[in-house]
């Protein structure tokens, strides 16, 4: 709750203080649930847009944005944490003269940010940010600056969902999938999509081998869905061997590999389905 003794100085003091005690505590309290620091961590705006894939950029001019919507910085990452809290005491008078020109009303010129979605990350004006979100204020006006990516940018929380969404960019890259095929060619393991890209090609390679005629990347992300991920795992889905809490394209992935190291072949069949199916059952009494 922000305190009001009447001395703006003062009150700026216990302002820094209070914000240096509530980060520390929640850094402490993300150590002691173990591994999920990143997400009290400032994003990195470079890290995001590097995972998501840049596409352009235009200026939107200057309206009033919620704090909330605040994830991240350009450059002081580590000055400041997800809520901006600050992580020293480094900047503190500075910190505490904004404070007591916020308190005594005197005009604060507007933030400058980059937009990436519903997201925004501060390029100028850290200090204002973190002053405001300690007095308890919602919104905040700012200059900005709206960022387009190639991936949508939702369920960027952690540095693992950025690792993601990076391997996810350069599968499209690579395999330009569109439509259902785009939304159903998910993974959770982020490596697994460079594993996919590296399936989809050598599939297309063997195609085009044994046709005699080159495929460009559309038709081949096309020609695979349609020819070997569909009908493969609607044959996985009739075996019975993809897990219950198995994503189709983790099942296809993993059947692909195991049918290559039983058999050593790239055909698809029943008798291969069932020596999948046979490996996993005895594997699963070992």
């Amino acid at each position: 709750m922000v305190s009001d003794s009447g001395s703006p100085r003062v009150d700026a003091e216990s302002d820094f203080l209070r914000a240096r005690r509530h980060q520390v505590l929640s850094a402490l309290a993300a150590r002691v649930r173990g591994g999920a620091e990143d997400v009290v961590q400032s994003m990195s705006f470079d890290e995001v847009v590097q995972a998501l894939g840049r596409r352009a950029e235009h200026y939107v001019g200057t309206k009033v944005i919620p704090l909330d919507a605040i994830i991240g910085s350009v450059d002081k990452t580590r000055d400041f944490d997800r809520r901006f809290r600050p992580t020293s005491a480094r900047n503190r008078q500075r910190w505490e003269r904004l404070a007591r020109a916020s308190r005594t009303g005197e005009e604060i010129p507007p933030i400058d940010v980059y937009q990436v979605g519903d997201y925004y990350f501060v390029r100028d004006g850290h200090h204002r940010v973190s002053v405001a979100r300690s007095l308890g204020l919602k919104d905040i006006e700012a200059r900005v600056t709206a960022v387009e990516t190639l991936l949508s940018p939702v369920g960027i929380n952690s540095r693992k969902d950025l690792e993601r969404k990076h391997w996810r960019r350069i599968l499209l890259e690579r395999v330009p999938f569109t439509g259902e095929a785009r939304a159903a060619i998910a993974v959770d393991e982020p490596a697994d999509y460079g594993v996919l890209a590296e399936t989809v090609e050598a599939w297309a390679a063997r195609t085009m081998h044994a046709e005699g005629a080159y495929m460009d990347k559309s038709t081949m992300a096309e020609r695979w869905y349609a020819e070997e991920f569909v009908p493969v795992l609607e044959m996985i889905e009739e075996a019975g061997v993809r897990g219950p809490d198995e994503r189709p394209a983790e099942a296809y992935l993993r059947v692909a590999c195991e049918r290559y190291r039983l058999i050593r072949e790239h055909e698809w069949n029943a008798e291969v389905l069932e020596a999948v199916r046979a490996a996993r059952g005895r594997s699963r009494r070992s």
